[in-house]
């Protein structure tokens, strides 16, 4: 892959401190879930936690349409998934940042009929940790795809949210959702008129809550938006950072297969070649910094770091703090 260069020699690596048992409540016990779905991290001062929406099953050749389908196989095999459909994970964040309380992506929401009963698990979750919804502050989301909104368009969410709460998505978001173009995507079927549905649910519900940015915006003090583009016109990052520790929600920039095969196209992917090259520049400068890495669909807690071996990036999960 001659387009990674990376410059990562010399660096001060920001350290994984112990998860923040202050800022959020110890939550109820959860003795109904066998396993954790939520997981909290501290960045410098800014208390994070991670949180588990679900799964999501989606056939393997979502992962890389473009690739050679003998690859593809061998990817899976080497990951010990199964040959035909495995569990994609849904991961959302949220941040507390002074008293501001941010909620990145809100989840998959009610099943929009196409049979995804593991999903959508989020704001059971939210409540399993003593998270109220009257007390966030603020949304961020990276894009409107349905698995990061559908959260906010569940039947009695909206009434538990602040009159005065602020939804912050890039412009480009929300005009390209007003026309969107699904030419370029290799979604099964029933998923591009659910993602159009739920888009238009959204921005019909939340128009007056909507705070829009072009290419940045500081949400709270240390955490940032930027636009990237790619997977959607209007998608974005979120980057959190404090004192030497920074971490960045990558959305659906990055994926499980993408640190080996980061040109490969992934099924919902509007602009796939600009997908892959936001991909790219993201990766090489995760690895460049050493800092954490969160994203949607990464294996829960989905919290690494980025390294680089011969020509290919490689994922390395942190050991988990208790």
């Amino acid at each position: 892959m001659s387009q990674l260069t990376v410059e990562s020699h010399g660096r001060t690596m920001p350290q994984l401190q112990p998860p923040a048992e202050d800022s959020f409540h110890h939550g109820k016990s959860g003795k109904s879930e066998l396993v954790s779905s939520r997981y909290a991290v501290k960045i410098g001062d800014i208390d994070v936690m991670i949180i588990s929406d679900g799964v999501l099953p989606l056939p393997n050749e979502m992962l890389g349409y473009n690739a050679d389908p003998a690859h593809l196989a061998d990817w899976v095999s080497d990951m010990f998934l199964p040959t035909d459909t495995f569990d994609w994970p849904l991961n959302a964040v949220v941040v507390h940042s002074g008293d501001q309380i941010i909620l990145l992506d809100a989840g998959l929401g009610m099943d929009p009929d196409l049979h995804l009963p593991r999903a959508g698990q989020l704001l059971k979750r939210l409540d399993a940790a003593d998270i109220d919804l009257g007390s966030v502050t603020d949304i961020v989301l990276t894009h409107l795809h349905m698995d990061h909104i559908g959260g906010l368009v569940v039947p009695g969410v909206k009434e538990k949210l602040r009159p005065d709460l602020k939804i912050h998505v890039a412009a480009a978001e929300v005009r390209f959702w007003q026309a969107p173009d699904f030419s370029h995507v290799h979604m099964p079927e029933g998923f591009p008129d659910a993602l159009r549905a739920t888009a238009k649910k959204f921005l019909a519900d939340y128009g007056d809550h909507l705070t829009l940015f072009d290419d940045m915006k500081e949400i709270a003090p240390g955490v940032t938006a930027r636009r990237t583009g790619g997977h959607t016109p209007g998608h974005c990052v979120i980057r959190v950072a404090s004192g030497a520790d920074a971490l960045t929600f990558a959305g659906d920039a990055v994926f499980a297969v993408g640190f080996e095969q980061p040109e490969w196209f992934n099924g919902f992917e509007h602009d796939p070649e600009e997908a892959v090259r936001v991909r790219v520049e993201l990766l090489k400068e995760l690895a460049s910094t050493g800092e954490l890495l969160v994203a949607t669909h990464l294996p829960f807690p989905s919290l690494g770091r980025v390294a680089v071996t011969a020509d290919a990036f490689r994922w390395v999960p942190v050991f988990w703090d208790y």
